[in-house]
């Protein structure tokens, strides 16, 4: 009986595997027939065209879903911690104009150089430093989760009979934003943002793993890598500053025999023992947008902003110290800013890595040169418009620099936003969380827009109706008038352009933005010459909107054609799926 029961299972089990290599060699000529009919095409695709991305979900721009709350979280403290250094140097221009005349215009010189020095340094170091820090940051958080994971891959049998259905949920998983280290469990809001519905073992050890590295301290290189090269930059700007004062002063006009000399030799020698701490603050401050922590850097700018204020009076007057003592005052403040940093830093980051081998100098290095060569050209066609005009004398000259100074200050609302983007997606691209990527950059250049369009009417009623505020001059007052259009016109494209920036810095596609810089200011260039000599003032400011029209143009070309970090935006998962289980069956 035993042996007729096991001759017919094995009959059975015969019968089975017939059927199933039948169904198998019809589904192999299916697959061909239909591969030969041309019928593999794939469903169409809502994002064929990747440009629409900008698009995607417009409505939901004035949303405070969990997104926009993320973003608005950030954007909003860096906006205020931008501003506050400007407010404060007016607040400091306003005592040293009380010494004199002289004073204050060689102040103004000093100021403009120690500027410039930094500007050069500080741009590429803080950008760099929040995109690999929000990177580094997120995989050390997952990477316990991950663990977990392929601990328990290891213990489960697989199934060797769908390997390439396998693969194919992967790869769709994948380019739906479940990121590496989630499960088929995870579900993904409309937002973006994920939330795991898996109540396994593993996953609740890895959340409880997880947590405990955000108590502890965390080892993060690239903090360490930006602290040492903020600190060695700083030193270096500090020795130029302080042994090639006397050459600088003379190439921005301030010769030997010129009465500004005396003052602006002591205000810039002894500013420049605080490069040190503005190069390392900065850093710092990059540090805490890779943590998406903006508040830190607010409240350390302030803290130290107040103590400028406070002590500018006691230094300059008190003491009578003059230009000296604004000096001591400002950089005090600046070495303020940086301990309270330091101090909050240390809380949260082992500054020092557990082996020197871990630092990311050639990583820092390579895309710092490529935004060095961005901002050396932003500088430069900037500083020609400005040469042009001075080109056309003093009254176009001073009405220009008016124009541009409102011009540039409406930009750092825009900044605030630049900086949310990058952060967030930072630390999407790192978990591959390709949907939250596509909701940000999608929501942040949304609202770049609006932004733009609120600061293009307050600034071209304040500006028509306030040029008085900054000048007396009827003619200065009416040249404003001419360059109001421009001023308020370009605010949309200004905001636009500033928040590109910060969406592919995010994505850590640094040679692009170089290199699309470049070739942005060498047409821009080109431009300020032609228009300032054939249309003098107005043509200096057609050029700069020529300008800031090629920078918006150069953002959306990158994401538009879906080349670089973007490319995941022209493919279609279900198309896919769908080729990969063909090509299987074939």
């Amino acid at each position: 009986m035993n042996i007729l029961d096991g001759l017919l299972v094995l009959s059975e089990g015969r019968k089975v595997q017939e059927a199933e290599a039948s169904m198998k060699a019809n589904d192999r000529e299916s697959a061909r027939i239909m591969a030969e009919n041309g019928i593999m095409h794939p469903p169409e695709s809502k994002w064929r065209v990747p440009i629409l991305v900008l698009f995607k979900d417009a409505r939901l721009v004035f949303k405070l879903d969990s997104l926009g709350l993320e973003i608005l979280r950030i954007a909003l403290p860096a906006a205020l911690a931008l501003a506050a250094d400007p407010i404060a140097s007016l607040i400091d221009t306003a005592f040293i104009g009380r010494i004199g005349p002289v004073e204050l215009a060689a102040v103004g010189v000093s100021i403009a150089i120690f500027n410039q020095a930094s500007r050069i340094t500080i741009f590429p170091l803080v950008s760099i430093t929040t995109s690999f820090v929000a990177e580094e940051d997120t995989l050390a958080k997952i990477t316990p989760e991950a663990a977990k994971f392929e601990d328990l891959e290891k213990n489960v049998p697989k199934n060797k009979e769908l390997p390439a259905a396998d693969d194919d949920v992967e790869a769709a998983n994948l380019e739906n934003g479940a990121g590496a280290v989630r499960n088929s469990d995870t579900k993904e809001p409309e937002n973006g943002s994920s939330t795991s519905t898996s109540k396994s073992p593993s996953v609740l050890d890895g959340k409880a793993e997880n947590a405990q590295v955000k108590r502890g301290k965390r080892h993060i290189p690239s903090v360490s890598t930006a602290l040492i090269l903020g600190s060695v930059l700083g030193i270096l700007q500090a020795v130029c500053l302080v042994f090639g004062a006397k050459p600088l002063l003379s190439v921005m006009g301030v010769k030997h025999n010129s009465p500004m000399l005396s003052p602006a030799l002591k205000y810039l020698t002894l500013r420049s023992l605080g490069a040190p701490a503005v190069l390392l603050s900065l850093a710092m401050q990059g540090v805490f947008r890779g943590f998406k922590d903006t508040k830190t850097p607010l409240y350390a700018t302030v803290a130290g902003d107040l103590a400028n204020i406070v002590l500018d009076p006691i230094f300059i007057f008190v003491l009578r110290l003059g230009v000296s003592g604004a000096a001591i005052a400002h950089i005090l403040s600046q070495y303020l800013i940086s301990l309270i940093l330091l101090w909050r830093l240390m809380k949260q980051v082992s500054l020092l890595p557990p082996n020197m081998k871990d630092l990311q100098f050639g990583r820092f290095l390579k895309n710092g040169f490529l935004l060095l060569a961005r901002v050396i050209a932003v500088t430069f066609c900037v500083t020609l418009a400005a040469s042009m005009a001075a080109r056309l004398g003093a009254t176009p000259m001073a009405a220009f620099q008016i124009c541009l100074q409102v011009w540039m200050t409406s930009s750092l609302l825009a900044d605030g936003l630049a900086v949310a983007g990058q952060a967030i997606l930072a630390s999407a691209f790192a978990e591959k969380d390709y949907k939250k990527v596509t909701a940000t950059t999608s929501r942040v250049m949304q609202m770049s827009f609006v932004l733009g369009v609120g600061l293009a009417v307050v600034v071209g009623v304040g500006l028509y109706f306030g040029a008085g505020i900054f000048s007396k001059d009827a003619s200065v007052i009416h040249l404003i008038a001419i360059g109001v259009p421009f001023v308020a016109a370009t605010q949309p494209i200004n905001s636009i352009a500033f928040v590109f920036d910060g969406v592919n810095f995010g994505a850590s596609d640094f040679a692009f933005t170089a290199y699309s810089m470049v070739l942005v200011s060498g047409a821009s260039i080109a431009s300020v010459f032609l228009l300032s000599k054939s249309n003098g003032f107005v043509g200096i400011w057609v050029a700069l909107t020529i300008y800031m029209a090629l920078r918006s143009l150069a953002g959306a070309w990158r994401i538009g054609t879906g080349t670089g970090p973007w490319r995941f935006l022209r493919i279609d998962p279900s198309h896919k799926m769908e080729k990969s289980s063909v090509e299987n069956s074939l």
